[in-house]
């Protein structure tokens, strides 16, 4: 299919050597002409992470630098200042595993490096066995998603207004965000309560996302809300044993035996692809567990042309992921044409964050959702969260009882709410009718859930051509795996990631339960989709659609794993080994030819060695000696972590309707010249239903309370507001 790469006539200068390469890699996916001046390595990952740039064997000229709207590069390797004076609206990011001027930037990094000061690596591993380390590089993987969203909005914002930037981008700021956040929004099953509240400790084996054996293998259940439990309850035969009220609840089911007991001897006998089908039509999301081999191979991946054969200047054929975007329909691999001259023009409009101005419908839910839709409210857009009473997003189950929680708060600051109820015909025009004064629309339904209700791409382009939608879902809109239900662990379990997640002498031990992978990442690259298309519009006019899917992000996440390594770069070996305290570890990375850890050590055990100290002050020795070490950190850790401190790197906001603080993520990055985000408190279910309407539509007071009369408009009820005064009388 033919498109319109919306990021034609971009020109990006990458300089980026290592695991960060792949920051630049969807702009030139997405029609950006990269040029790479950074020698190529052969291996796998190297070629995984550049396909699709244009290669060079010497060093970038003025020339190629005055060109460019965006350069991205190692700290202090070019003068930006004299860069600016010649292309004002340049972008230039510069790009390292911990940002400049504080108290690591000098540390050596590696992905375990990444997971341990990140939280991660804490979360990982089962109850009372040693912290798991990830597999791949997830670590880096995430960050670059994140820089390459950081670097397109800035370079959105100076498109509009003529004024560039400079962007000091961390890896470590990048993986704490786009990973898996401790201070941010967390998935369902934490009922929104702050994950440095929960256990020191690993969770135990198997309570959450449970997985079962059946006849040819194993599933995975993702029980969420009460409709899924009652489609499980069902389809088991409604026995007497599990109907109770109780049931309803996530914790109830997490800790009874016997439901754990029943579930497995309901599946043990049957195949897993009639599981898969029988439990999608009870409305049970369920996946069967796939190797990463199988996923590649799988009808999805094939349907959806998700990998790409392509030609290496040595004349080699290499299989790589296809793009993780679809652009109007069409995918955006690495084989696009580039254009050589700009055509981008600047504009004048005085700007402190890229999306002012912009108006967002926002019918986002769970993690992706809120994710992209923060994104741009952070960046000064208007974005409102459209909700429904009768089918309230998942991430507002809470401790407290009226849908809201330090989770819920962080995901989806800065935005309104809008109660509608679009099943009904006057909430359907009412809809259409914001879409006419809109400027993006995010979604991330199960595919063909819009067409349902009579708001399909095609409907929704006829209203406003201008408009620019972003979604996203488990496996992707088309493909006869478009109709699963699909939630993070579900991904993670047919791509093969769940199976890859385990300790070597324990095939049972799946240690992916309580990380919210890929969402944090998908949501990232849905909202670049969405400014890639934005940029489009400034010099097409017109909107179009870009569509995620979390199965091939985690594809193109392990795309070394689909061609076999020449063996030509040498691996490096990393660890987590015991430190002295209660639980305390420290993750190191040693080179093949590391030739500084046997002086260091004098034939000391390094598990010994390890052990006698404290982590950070083994990582601080280790690091000193050239080794690339950390201590693991856990969540309740990094607020107060020096590096953290010095980068600012979180903000405490205090919501209106909660008793303790929510904290979360103070920016992307650190610019010279853009704004922190606003702290507006995230709504109640509803809460600005009143004014949106006013403000967008211009309606007035008769004609809103006929909307509310009708239940058309759903504004915060009065026993919501009951419910708050009730909590804060306590």
């Amino acid at each position: 299919m033919s498109v319109d790469r919306p990021l034609t006539g971009l020109r990006v200068v990458d300089l980026v050597e290592g695991p960060l390469a792949p920051i630049t890699r969807p702009l030139a996916e997405l029609g950006a002409r990269v040029d790479r001046y950074v020698a190529a390595t052969g291996d796998a990952a190297d070629i995984a992470a550049n396909a699709g740039k244009i290669l060079h064997a010497g060093p970038a000229d003025d020339a190629a630098l005055a060109a460019a709207d965006i350069v991205v590069a190692p700290p202090a390797m070019l003068d930006y200042d004299a860069l600016s004076a010649a292309t004002p609206a340049l972008v230039l990011m510069e790009v390292s595993p911990f940002g400049s001027g504080n108290s690591l930037s000098d540390w050596r990094a590696s992905d375990a490096i990444l997971h341990a000061l990140s939280g991660s690596l804490s979360r990982s591993g089962i109850r009372g066995r040693a912290p798991l380390l990830p597999p791949g590089e997830l670590a880096w993987q995430c960050a670059a998603a994140q820089g390459a969203y950081v670097v397109l909005a800035a370079c959105y914002k100076a498109l509009r207004s003529g004024v560039g930037d400079r962007i000091d981008f961390s890896a470590l700021d990048g993986a704490m965000q786009a990973l898996d956040p401790g201070y941010g929004i967390n998935g369902s099953a934490a009922m929104g309560r702050p994950l440095h509240l929960l256990s020191r400790d690993r969770p135990a084996k198997g309570t959450q996302y449970p997985i079962f054996p059946c006849a040819d293998g194993q599933v995975r259940i993702c029980l969420l809300a009460p409709r899924q439990w009652q489609g499980m309850f069902r389809w088991m035969g409604e026995p007497d044993a599990f109907a109770g009220p109780e049931f309803a609840k996530i914790s109830t089911r997490q800790q009874s035996e016997d439901l754990q007991a029943a579930l497995a001897a309901f599946f043990a006998p049957r195949q897993r692809a009639a599981l898969e089908a029988e439990g999608q039509a009870h409305g049970v999301p369920i996946a069967g567990l796939l190797s990463f081999d199988e996923f590649a191979a799988s009808e999805q991946v094939e349907a959806r042309q998700a990998l790409t054969q392509v030609a290496l200047a040595d004349g080699r054929q290499v299989t790589l992921p296809n793009g993780v975007l679809t652009i109007d329909g069409a995918r955006m691999g690495p084989a696009g044409e580039t254009t050589t001259t700009s055509m981008l023009a600047r504009g004048d409009a005085s700007l402190d964050r890229p999306f002012e101005g912009l108006k967002v419908l926002d019918l986002g839910v769970i993690v992706v959702g809120a994710e992209a839709g923060r994104l741009f409210a952070d960046g000064g857009a208007d974005v409102v969260k459209v909700e429904s009473a009768a089918f309230p997003d998942g991430s507002r189950q809470s401790y407290l009882p009226y849908g809201l929680s330090a989770s819920f708060a962080a995901g989806h600051r800065n935005k309104r709410s809008l109660g509608l109820d679009l099943r009904h015909e006057g909430g359907r025009a009412l809809f259409l009718d914001l879409v006419r004064k809109a400027d993006v629309l995010l979604s991330n339904f199960k595919p063909g859930t819009l067409d349902s209700l009579g708001l399909g791409a095609d409907v929704l382009t006829a209203a406003n051509p201008r408009l620019v939608m972003a979604d996203s879902s488990a496996f992707g809109p088309t493909g006869p795996w478009a109709k699963r239900l699909g939630y993070g662990p579900l991904v993670r379990a047919a791509t093969g990631l769940s199976g890859m997640w385990r300790y070597a002498d324990d095939p049972d031990s799946y240690s992916d339960a309580v990380t919210v992978y890929p969402d944090h990442v998908a949501g990232r690259i849905s909202a670049l989709g969405a400014v890639a298309l934005l940029i489009r519009r400034l010099r097409s006019g017109r909107g179009g659609s870009a569509s995620v899917s979390q199965a091939e992000v985690m594809l193109a996440q392990f795309a070394d794993r689909l061609e076999p390594d020449s063996g030509s770069v040498a691996r490096p070996v990393s660890m987590v080994l015991p430190a002295r305290g209660d639980d305390e570890w420290c993750a190191l990375t040693i080179d093949d030819d590391d030739a500084t850890l046997e002086a260091l050590l004098q034939g000391m055990s390094l598990g010994a060695w390890v052990g006698d100290r404290s982590p950070m002050e083994a990582a601080t020795r280790l690091q000193a000696a050239g080794i690339a070490a950390a201590p693991m950190l856990r969540v309740a850790d990094l607020p107060a972590f020096a590096y953290c401190t010095e980068r600012r790197s979180f903000r405490v906001d205090h919501h209106p309707h909660l008793a303790e603080p929510v904290i979360s993520e103070r920016a992307a990055a650190h610019h010279r010249v853009a704004s922190e985000p606003r702290a507006d408190a995230a709504p109640l279910m509803g809460e600005q239903s009143e004014e949106l309407v006013r403000d967008w539509l211009g309606l007035g007071d008769a004609a809103i309370a006929e909307l509310e009369r009708s239940g058309i408009l759903q504004p915060t009820d009065q026993a919501t507001w009951d419910q708050i005064a009730a909590v804060q009388a306590q």
